[in-house]
């Protein structure tokens, strides 16, 4: 395991582990590894040689990617498709999260009586003036 100097969000270092090492904690051969970076189903940090380095969360990415294989008998065509789709709901429902923060500050901040005025719905009728 190897520490990777750039901090994490939150303050905390974020852990790095080498292809031997992450393929380890998840159960799989470290050339399924690199199958997996190279499809597209775990992209993990590259160091400036080019290695491979694994977060704890791609680890947990690979072992969902083995469940799904061995244990719900989906290829790995549609589990690319699984990840994409799983990363794109997490994406929407932080926007949600965010636009639901935004709406309750605005709620809080809301005066009636800065409001604008009410529009009239009074008719006016137009009548063109004579001609010369």
């Amino acid at each position: 395991m190897s520490t990777d100097p750039k901090k994490a969000s939150g303050g905390a270092r974020a852990e790095f582990f080498m292809i031997s090492v992450a393929a380890q904690l998840a159960g799989m051969h470290a050339q399924t590894l690199r199958t997996y970076d190279r499809l597209g189903l775990v992209s993990p940090q590259r160091t400036s040689g080019g290695g491979r380095r694994y977060s704890t969360r791609d680890v947990e990415l690979l072992r969902e990617v083995q469940r799904l294989s061995q244990d719900e008998g989906v290829n790995l065509a549609g589990i690319k498709r699984i990840i994409e789709l799983t990363n794109q709901v997490e994406e929407l429902s932080q926007r949600v999260g965010e636009l639901s923060a935004e709406l309750e500050r605005l709620r809080a901040g809301y005066r009636p009586d800065l409001s604008p005025p009410q529009r009239s719905t009074a008719l006016v009728v137009w009548k063109p003036r004579n001609r010369r």
